[in-house]
């Protein structure tokens, strides 16, 4: 998701290699954004090669920046 953050979109390839992620894993994963309507995800061809984009909703940028905050609260406890 933080890819996400940084770009306005990230496609199915660049974010497998990013994350190091099987196409198995990448895909329940993303499943599971989309359905809490955290992602957007775009289906279109380029040439005859399908491509599958993601890019985050405000509903997903809101709760990332919930969940970095509560992290950052987490470490200044230590």
């Amino acid at each position: 998701m933080s890819v996400l953050m940084v770009n306005e979109h990230a496609d199915f390839k660049t974010l497998k290699e990013l994350l190091g992620a099987t196409d198995g894993n990448l895909a329940s994963h993303t499943k599971a954004l989309e359905n809490a309507e955290y992602i957007l995800v775009e289906k279109q061809f380029i040439g005859r090669k399908p491509n599958t984009r993601y890019s985050a909703t405000k509903l997903g940028k809101a709760e990332f920046k919930k969940h970095i905050e509560a992290l950052e609260k987490l470490i200044s406890k230590t």
